[in-house]
């Protein structure tokens, strides 16, 4: 599957009908429901993931508090008792559907940790949810568990601090929230976006691929992405890549952020350059961590 980067061009949508509400069998554990939220932030909406085949089942990134979606994924869970709401992060189109979710059937939200950022910085992404209120929060390692089902939570920041997958080890399969996603490339926004943590993150993955752990992606927007370890090894590279490019340019001056954008992104939407200024400022932030740039007030220079 190729992914495209985000920040190089707009997105373009598969033709519909999007299978928005509808309950789609991934595999025996794993069905999923396309909420009625498409952006330029969520492609065609966030996918809400049900865990479990009969009895209890477990719900992943409910998703908007929209009545629409909440009525389809009970629709989906059927006769069965939803034992947890398991969200990855704390962005709008992924956690608010949890609290209305929780009172219409008594399950616990277990997973992420509480997150709310306010920032005036352009944005590439939802913003955060202020009223999530987890009963649990799920440590790197920790798992819940249910009839035939064992999700097991990897901290995975970076995309925002507080971001989580969740391994279902029965059938090794990584729901993986917004940090890999099947339709582009995730963002990393300061003051939480990290992309020192994101490229940890990734290095992690990446890992467990080469041993073998995990079969399938389900991200919460795209596709299933069948070859984790082909895609993982592309994400890295591509951040690799913008970080030479970086690096270059500064060889040849200082220079600010915006002066980056020009060389780094050729026939940018232009709706697009608060988006890469934010990912540039991502990659010097890392880069003078680690004492390879420095800056004087808003000038970027080689260290």
């Amino acid at each position: 599957m190729q992914q495209k980067h985000p920040h190089m061009q707009a997105m373009e949508l598969p033709p519909k009908p999007w299978p928005t509400g509808v309950a789609e069998q991934c595999e025996p554990l794993v069905r999923r429901v396309l909420a009625p939220n498409p952006s330029p932030y969520t492609y065609t909406g966030t996918q809400t993931y049900i865990v479990g085949a009969a009895g209890d089942v477990a719900v992943i990134d409910p998703g908007p508090a929209e009545p629409a979606h909440i009525a389809a994924i009970l629709a989906a869970v059927g006769d069965a008792r939803v034992t947890a709401i398991m969200c990855t992060h704390t962005h709008r189109d992924h956690s608010p559907a949890a609290a209305p979710l929780k009172a219409l059937t008594g399950a616990s939200v277990v997973g992420c940790a509480p997150l709310v950022i306010d920032s005036d910085l352009p944005r590439s992404d939802e913003a955060f949810d202020p009223a999530y209120a987890p009963d649990r929060v799920l440590e790197d390692g920790e798992a819940m568990s249910g009839l035939g089902w064992t999700l097991r939570a990897i901290h995975t920041p970076g995309h925002t601090s507080n971001h989580l997958c969740y391994a279902l080890e029965e059938s090794d399969a990584l729901f993986t929230g917004d940090h890999v996603m099947g339709w582009s490339t995730s963002v990393v926004i300061p003051p939480d976006g990290d992309m020192g943590d994101y490229m940890r993150s990734l290095d992690l993955l990446q890992t467990r691929a080469k041993n073998g752990v995990d079969r399938v992606y389900y991200s919460a927007h795209g596709d299933p992405i069948m070859k984790p370890r082909q895609l993982v090894r592309g994400m890295i590279g591509h951040r690799r890549q913008r970080e030479n490019q970086i690096l270059r340019l500064l060889a040849e001056r200082a220079r600010a952020v915006v002066e980056f954008i020009p060389d780094m992104y050729k026939g940018l939407d232009p709706r697009l350059t608060g988006a890469a200024q934010m990912s540039v400022t991502a990659h010097l932030l890392d880069l003078e961590k680690r004492g390879i740039v420095a800056r004087t007030g808003e000038i970027w220079r080689s260290a």
